[in-house]
């Protein structure tokens, strides 16, 4: 059985979304950022940057257990476990590796960023607004290209496509009109139909809410996230 530590993010989705792809059993535990619960000691002793996702495998590598933090990683290893979503081609593996780093090193950090300035900041500082829309519009535009070579980012469906995916969804908060981006429009409408991603993306569902509140701001964007816990 996996323990997952969730919320309902982007970040949080690419678990949700890959351990249904998998039809792994699992339990869910919210880790609600807005509140603060990502500081308790209990969470942080399974994950150190206080971030979600998070996993505890009781049935690890071993027979023993194993706690995993970030996502990333975390899609590599059920992949790994359960053998599927990650090609058996090393070619293909590495094209699907390469996308998975693409996701973590661009498209959630700088998506990340058009959406907090266009969004979440409490001031309007067109300056950060212009830069990270504009690299959010570049970025689509690598992921268009690729996709107008292949069907999804690895050639076959991947834990890449689960890993870009949910960054996509809020494409309008990022200034991005996909419309002009059909390839990812395409790709983006393919993913949306699987019925494990509309699972996924239930996971949790009832308790997604507003982060604008003061408390929210604070423990997302303020003072705590540099105390020590």
């Amino acid at each position: 059985m996996i323990d997952l530590y969730s919320w309902p993010t982007p970040n949080g989705h690419k678990v949700h979304i890959m351990l249904e792809e998998c039809a792994l059993p699992y339990r869910v535990h919210p880790i609600d950022i807005g509140a603060g619960d990502q500081f308790a000691a209990e969470f942080l002793a399974i994950s150190p940057n206080n971030k979600i996702p998070a996993i505890v495998d009781s049935d690890g590598p071993d027979n023993r257990p194993i706690s995993l933090f970030e996502s990333g990683a975390i899609l590599i290893y059920l992949a790994a476990k359960t053998g599927q979503l990650m090609p058996q081609d090393l070619r293909d593996r590495y094209a699907a590796l390469q996308w998975l780093m693409f996701q973590v090193g661009h498209i959630g950090p700088m998506l990340g960023q058009a959406h907090h300035f266009r969004q979440y900041a409490p001031e309007r500082i067109e300056y950060a607004v212009d830069r990270y829309t504009r690299e959010a519009t570049r970025l689509y535009g690598v992921m268009d290209r690729r996709l107008a070579e292949a069907a999804y980012f690895a050639g076959a469906y991947s834990i890449a496509d689960i890993a870009i995916f949910p960054w996509t969804r809020s494409h309008q908060n990022q200034g991005v009109d996909l419309a002009q981006f059909p390839n990812v429009q395409r790709w983006f409408k393919d993913v949306s139909n699987r019925p494990a991603v509309q699972r996924g993306l239930d996971v949790l569902k009832e308790h997604r809410k507003s982060l604008l509140d003061a408390r929210s701001r604070e423990n997302l964007f303020g003072a705590t996230q540099t105390a020590r816990h």
